[in-house]
């Protein structure tokens, strides 16, 4: 991963100029080569040129004296055209040659490079000055000969005498004064390159003796940087050592940095980190959904648009189960708590400092006493409903939950191998539970009804399974224990009210707690049972409003008990709305003037639980699709029974949506149970049939008060288990009754 570091500026000031200063050095020594390889060329250029020049000098006189021997030869021969042409040449190349050296011009040799002569001396300007006056005493008598040279009819002979004589003049003062001139240049180079490498000397002197001064400073610096690196190295050496808290860094590719605190290993459990990839330490440690949530984290950590405190809340490794290394929840097994902080470098996201620490302690402890907090809130719970809700009711549940566990028990304890056989004992606990569960919730006993609804859970998700097997029921037996334990605690918190109740002062009718403990007092107490007995109660029967009813016989209620029964239901349907977020109004003119014999107490009880959590869930319209329809906001539903002299009937009547059969065809062509051809064919009657099958039910979602598919199949049991008869009648948009029929015998 490429990393800018911070550079310290002020602290590498010094060595950044000492390096430009080096450099500066070395190329003000290489520039002055170069100018001084151009000044040595351009000398040799002049000594060539002052050569030149007085060789050309010698070769025209030598033509001079050859033509003026050769007079009187054809002049168009080629020895003349090649002595005339060449006496030209050389003629024109003294006159500008000397021009260049005399003025420091540019000159071309015969190859045709050309070069910059440069400025001569005083002495050398009086030696060319010297010869350049003999030439030009010589120069116009060759061009007067050359001028006719070639031409027969014009005699050319005296032009040719003069340049001759004159020749033998001047040609020992131009060469002369060439020499002079070449001694000159020559001594004047050879003290330009005594300078020049004296110079080069003193420079490289000086470049190398900068050197060592730059080595030894740098080497100096470099041991005094080392050692503050090895001091900070051995520092944080010493805190890694010393924290008790696992510290590392995590680079954009999940990597674990090559420095980390010696506690991480113990904290981890790993004995190589330095270097590692964080995922692959984690895989296989927590789950891999976690592990990849994790990958999303970091990317977001490294995200400069995300902040960091936003990201922060949605971190991963809070308190997380780390399992040991072969992922099983041994003891090694460990809560960590992973937190991650941003490093920056300027403001760039540089790396992800991580700190984690082992919270196990501090987990235990908080999980021993949130378990305490939720046994003291389930036994408040218990307790205010013990202090608030008829005695007899209480024992009533009592008995029932033992009857309900008792009964689940026993089926589970059934033998079973058919799917048939299975399917049966399926429905049957479902039907056992979810009694139970209607129950628990009229008293408001929410322990009772999360464990019945986890309970349920299960169960639903195994009637969606397919096959089942008799192993798949074995989960069952805890949450009857945990339904048994309840049970238990609540006669247990009974018997302690009771045995520290004051004896009674005031009748039964006057005091509500007074009532409470006399009742208590003068019913036989519900013994506690260990989780292989049955939760058991002296023979009583207990009345739908929690009166006892001896021997079968009616019995006469008074106004208190009446009104017992009415608020019972009234709380329990009040409480099932406001979940719901629906408003009802119940009504019942008949449920306190008729009196229910003990062996239909219970069942009554059950069903009108059950229809009236039904009519409040799927009859009942919420308050803005009421007033829509132009309804009043609250629902009314009436619970009425009634003697007819055989039969008890009870009646169950709500204002809400009615049964929309073309929504019980559409959900059961959406659950496969039919095509769409097949489901248009059902009859009223046939969709009655399958709402009251278990497991169906027309809602999407499940919750505490419904949506399992399990409440009218309780109710169509428990008619068919006593001989009853069951009536559905229902208007679409206005309403539904259900008249349940039991006989008395």
């Amino acid at each position: 991963m490429a990393i800018t570091h911070n550079i310290d500026n002020k602290r590498y000031q010094g060595l950044i100029v000492s390096i430009a200063l080096f450099l500066s050095l070395i190329g003000a020594l290489l520039a002055f080569t170069f100018y001084t390889s151009s000044l040595l060329e351009r000398n040799t250029a002049l000594i060539d040129q002052t050569n030149q020049v007085a060789n050309s000098a010698q070769a025209v006189i030598k033509d001079l004296f050859d033509l003026d021997n050769s007079y009187g030869e054809d002049t168009n021969s080629p020895h003349i055209q090649r002595v005339l042409s060449r006496l030209e040449e050389n003629t024109a190349l003294i006159t500008s040659s000397i021009s260049a050296i005399e003025q420091g011009g540019k000159i071309t040799d015969t190859t045709g490079k050309s070069y910059n002569l440069p400025k001569i001396d005083s002495n050398a300007q009086a030696n060319i000055t010297a010869a350049n006056d003999q030439w030009q005493a010589l120069e116009p008598k060759i061009q007067a000969y050359l001028k006719d040279a070639d031409n027969i009819m014009v005699a050319s002979a005296d032009d040719l005498t003069r340049a001759v004589e004159q020749a033998k003049t001047s040609s020992l003062l131009i060469n002369d004064s060439l020499d002079n001139l070449t001694d000159d240049v020559f001594s004047s180079a050879e003290r330009q390159a005594t300078t020049i490498r004296l110079i080069q000397v003193l420079g490289v002197a000086a470049i190398f003796a900068y050197f060592l001064i730059f080595v030894f400073f740098f080497v100096r610096r470099l041991r005094e940087t080392d050692a503050e690196a090895a001091a900070a190295r051995r520092e944080t050496q010493e805190i890694m050592q010393t924290v008790n808290t696992g510290l590392f860094l995590l680079d954009k590719d999940l990597k674990i940095g090559q420095q980390h605190s010696r506690a991480l290993n113990d904290i981890i459990g790993a004995d190589s980190l330095a270097g590692e990839n964080f995922t692959s330490v984690l895989r296989g440690r927590i789950s891999d959904k976690d592990l990849n949530t994790t990958k999303q984290f970091i990317e977001q950590l490294y995200n400069p648009r995300v902040k960091e405190k936003l990201v922060d809340s949605l971190n991963p490794l809070h308190k997380v189960m780390l399992h040991n290394a072969a992922g099983n929840k041994g003891a090694n097994s460990r809560f960590l708590d992973f937190k991650f902080s941003r490093v920056y470098d300027n403001k760039d996201i540089a790396r992800i400092l991580v700190n984690v620490n082992d919270v196990s302690d501090a987990v235990y402890l908080e999980q021993r006493l949130e378990k305490e907090r939720s046994q003291n809130d389930m036994q408040i719970e218990m307790l205010t409903t013990i202090l608030n809700v008829n005695p007899k009711i209480i024992n009533e549940f009592i008995a029932n939950t033992d009857a309900h566990i008792n009964k689940m028990n026993n089926i589970l304890k059934n033998p079973g191998s058919s799917q048939f056989e299975l399917e049966s004992k399926l429905k049957a606990i479902y039907r056992e539970m979810h009694s139970l569960k209607g129950e628990a919730s009229s008293l408001k006993l929410h322990s009772f009804t999360k464990i019945a609804s986890d309970a349920e859970d299960k169960l639903h998700a195994l009637q969606n399974q397919g096959q089942l097997s008799g192993n798949d029921f074995l989960p069952l037996a805890v949450h009857l224990d945990d339904l048994l334990s309840l049970s238990n605690t609540i006669a247990t918190l009974g018997e302690r009210i009771n045995r520290s109740a004051p004896a009674p002062t005031k009748p039964a009718t006057t005091q509500k707690t007074t009532a409470l403990n006399d009742a208590m007092a003068k019913e036989n107490t519900v013994k506690a049972a260990t989780p292989d007995t049955a939760i058991s109660n002296q023979p009583a029967s207990l009345s739908i409003g929690g009166i006892t009813i001896a021997g079968g016989q009616d019995i006469d209620l008074n106004d208190e008990q009446k009104d017992d029964q009415l608020s019972f239901y009234r709380d329990f349907a009040k409480d099932i709305a406001a979940r719901q977020g629906k408003q009802i109004q119940l009504n019942s003119h008949t449920l306190a003037q008729v009196n229910i014999p003990e062996h239909l107490a219970k069942p009554i009880k059950e069903i009108g639980i059950q229809l009236l959590r039904n009519a409040v869930v799927h009859g009942v319209e919420a308050p803005s699709i009421r007033h829509s329809l132009g309804k009043d906001a609250a629902g009314k539903i009436d619970l009425e029974v009634q003697d007819t002299g055989q039969d008890f009937m009870l009646i169950v009547q709500d204002d809400g949506q009615g049964i929309d059969y073309d929504g019980i065809r559409h959900k059961l062509v959406e659950e496969n149970h039919f095509n769409s051809e097949e489901a248009s064919q059902l009859t009223h009657g046939d969709l009655l049939k399958k709402l009251f099958a278990s497991g169906f039910s027309t809602r999407d979602d499940a919750d505490e008060d419904g949506g399992r598919g399990v409440g009218l199949d309780i109710i169509k049991a428990l008619v068919k288990d006593y001989g009853g008869k069951l009536n559905v009648n229902s208007e679409l948009g206005k309403m539904t009754q259900f008249v349940i029929t039991l006989p008395k015998a």
